[in-house]
């Protein structure tokens, strides 16, 4: 028979058993406090802090300039002050009738062009044949960048004196049949909605606000006509990025549509641009492999992204060469830098060197076979060292696989290969900044719409987005093109859309735009 524990024996027994479980559950809560400092910071740099991710440089003699402040320095030359006045003509108050015939409304503070057409039967060889018998008037709202205008189309009513027939000049056919809008309302319209970021409902405002009087149902219908009409060029511009032999894609979330009743449906932008700087917003429901798979069919070129697994599993499966993002491995190091601040420093001071290398190879503007030797040379012993250093940091045995360091050391360790294609294929460039750059416009404008209501509106704002971000691109005045491209699309023959995309419109119409008769 076993001699029992004594009183003494057990108290210590559960004494060390307490002081185990107490250190577990101490050391369990340092952890979730760290996660939770951690998701802290994250929240307030995304309300207060800086967006850039450069890393601050101030020279050890900066602190000089401070040195005076509250002391300006007394200028010697006081200023001088010249008043200058003026004399400003004051316009007619009177405009005429404010409900015009089209039922376009406005009162005595609008602005009204008149545009006098001249009829060729007054003017040509047998003009004496036909007299002016009256005037037909047409309303066509129309917009300049800071104002509204109404332009007031006088058309003379000929009639034909041998034989009594009555005509009139037409006036310019608008982009849509019947419509009050002129084109430059529209492009106005869908320059403060997409670049500005106004809701239609703060544009109905302002309109209100000038005297015009317009349904808001009435902007939703133009703006979602203008989306379906330049559809085709979209679909063009897509098939151009997908012939890249280099293709950088993304995804961001969005709200749009209903999923029940106080809830809206989570979907999700997927932008991808191609070599040719030409960017484009796929509207999907969801973010999964299949996605990809659909929006990818026929792609064969480099697929360049982030290290979301759904691009790795594609890439394998298609056999399609995958070159992930520098900048993306580079955050998961920063988000450590408050644990092990020397550790990450070394880190990013290597990645930063590397970026200084490929810099000073771009602006010799080399040939890509002499780009694809000169990063051999120059950025391969770069990469090998910090991959050799990366490894010794995970061979660490004091290291917690639960460290923010860890978790950026497995993160590239994992992607090493796909971070070294840019070494081999010179068409790549080391991150999807460009990408990022570009859809920005997406969070951004969340910022006043929210969401869509819609999913059919968010893909019209991915339609519009797309041609308005590749006209920055490529320097181009999103409202001199839409207004050239909505004139000019229903002419132009479906076989060559490609032409009106903002990469071939540059080349072929961008000199000798169309414009609006309110300029």
């Amino acid at each position: 028979m076993l001699n029992p524990m004594t009183y003494q024996e057990k108290a210590k027994q559960f004494d060390q058993d307490e002081i185990a479980q107490l250190l577990q559950g101490r050391d369990t809560m340092v952890q979730r406090i760290e996660d939770l400092e951690c998701q802290l910071k994250w929240f307030k740099e995304q309300l207060f802090g800086q967006k850039s991710e450069r890393r601050p440089f101030v020279p050890a003699e900066q602190g000089a300039l401070f040195d005076t402040l509250g002391h300006p320095t007394q200028s010697t030359n006081e200023a001088k002050l010249e008043q200058i006045s003026y004399a400003r003509e004051k316009g007619p108050k009177v405009r005429g009738a404010s409900v015009t015939e089209s039922g376009l409304r406005f009162d005595s503070s609008v602005i009204v062009k008149e545009i006098h057409l001249q009829s060729p039967r007054l003017e040509g060889p047998n003009a004496d044949q036909y007299e002016q018998i009256g005037e037909k008037i047409v309303h066509r709202l129309a917009q300049r960048p800071s104002s509204y205008v109404v332009l007031k189309y006088i058309q003379p009513v000929v009639k034909h004196r041998p034989t009594g027939d009555i005509t009139s000049v037409t006036a310019v056919s608008g982009v849509f049949e019947k419509s009050i809008a002129d084109v430059s309302f529209l492009v106005g319209m869908m320059i403060d909605k997409f670049l500005y970021h106004q809701p239609l409902y703060r544009q109905h405002q302002k309109l209100k606000l000038n005297g015009i009087t317009v349904a808001r149902s009435t902007l939703t219908q133009l703006t979602h006509r203008c989306a379906e009409l330049l559809r085709p060029i979209y679909d063009a511009q897509w098939e151009s990025a997908l012939l890249s032999k280099v293709l950088a894609m993304d995804e961001t979330p969005v709200k749009a549509g209903h999923k029940k009743k106080g809830k809206l449906q989570q979907a999700y932008y997927w932008p991808v641009l191609g070599d040719k700087d030409e960017i484009c917003f796929a509207f999907a429901a969801s973010r999964g492999k299949k996605v990809a798979e659909k929006l990818l069919s026929g792609f064969d070129g480099t697929l360049l992204t982030d290290g979301y697994s759904v691009y790795e599993r594609y890439a394998k499966r298609y056999n399609i060469e995958h070159a992930q993002c520098w900048v993306h491995a580079r955050r998961y190091f920063v988000k450590a830098e408050k644990a092990e601040p020397e550790l990450v420093r070394e880190a990013l001071e290597m990645i930063a060197k590397l970026y200084k290398t490929e810099q000073a190879i771009a602006a010799k503007n080399l040939l890509s076979e002499d780009v694809a030797r000169h990063r051999q040379a120059d950025c391969k012993p770069l990469v090998d060292a910090f991959f050799d250093w990366c490894k010794i940091q995970c061979e660490n045995p004091q290291r917690l696989p639960t460290d923010k360091l860890s978790k950026a050391l497995n993160y590239v360790m994992n992607r090493e290969q796909p971070l070294r294609v840019f070494l081999k294929n010179p068409d790549v460039v080391l991150d999807t900044n460009a990408l990022e750059r570009g859809l920005r416009v997406i969070p951004m404008g969340k910022k006043n719409w929210m969401f869509c209501w819609s999913e059919i509106g968010a893909e019209y704002v991915g339609i519009i987005q797309s041609l308005m971000v590749t006209c920055r691109m490529h320097d181009i005045n999103p409202s001199v093109y839409l207004v050239d491209v909505l004139q000019r699309i229903d002419s132009h023959p479906a076989s060559v859309v490609h032409e009106l995309t903002p990469r071939f419109w540059k080349e072929k119409f961008a000199a000798n735009p169309m414009t609006s008769d309110v300029d």
